[in-house]
């Protein structure tokens, strides 16, 4: 039997999940929580074998909570559950340790099949999500991410990944440090990333940067 701990910010969604749960022989679940701390306190003092975790918590974010369960020993397994259709953030939330992604726009089928997949080892990205970078290869809606940024946010975009501050990249384009933070603010917004890593892998994927491949 697989230990859990639900870790989701609305109360009747996490409800919802621990009666789903609850009448699977497969998973016991030993805590549930509302918060990031308070989910990473309670992972670390249970020792679950799995989590299900909210994609975009409101408190201490799913990115920072990915890396934090990475860090415990041993760490669980992690399923992301997200509402949000975004697949920027599905690939963010992957590329941070999670081993499994599921929309809720796709239903409950895919839910226990992602669980199930994480309780044998597998890893699982959804029946919509297949295309993420890192599981079937760059597919149409990464290109879309791409897309969404100009020609000037890519180079911004790039000169950041290359570890360049807005001062520094205002004078090698010939702008003003407020127009390069006005810049960096909106491709930020994009692509829903906030922080120098985020920023530098989605440089790599794509293909920003000298030796990464473009998809």
């Amino acid at each position: 039997m697989q230990r859990l701990v639900i870790i989701e910010d609305q109360a009747g969604l996490r409800e919802r999940m621990v009666e789903i749960l609850t009448s699977e022989r497969t998973y016991r679940i030993v805590g549930q929580c509302g918060d990031g701390q308070e989910g990473v306190r309670m992972c670390l003092k249970l020792r679950p074998d799995m989590v299900v975790l909210d994609a975009k918590l409101a408190v201490q974010g799913g990115v920072d909570v990915l890396r934090m369960l990475a860090e415990a020993s041993p760490p669980p397994r992690v399923l992301v559950f997200s509402a949000h259709g975004n697949p920027v953030v599905g690939r963010e939330r992957l590329k941070s340790g999670a081993q499994a992604f599921v929309k809720a726009s796709i239903g409950l089928q895919d839910f226990r099949k992602g669980l199930a997949t994480l309780a044998a080892g597998g890893t699982y990205f959804g029946s919509d999500t297949a295309k993420l970078p890192g599981t079937a290869g760059p597919g149409p809606e990464f290109r879309k991410a791409r897309d969404l940024l100009s020609v000037r946010e890519r180079e911004i975009l790039k000169l950041v990944a290359e570890g360049n501050s807005s001062n520094e990249i205002a004078s090698r384009l010939g702008l003003s440090p407020k127009t390069v933070g006005n810049h960096r603010t909106n491709l930020m917004r994009k692509l829903n990333l906030h922080d120098v890593a985020s920023l530098t892998r989605q440089a790599m994927e794509l293909g920003l940067l000298e030796g990464s491949k473009r998809p």
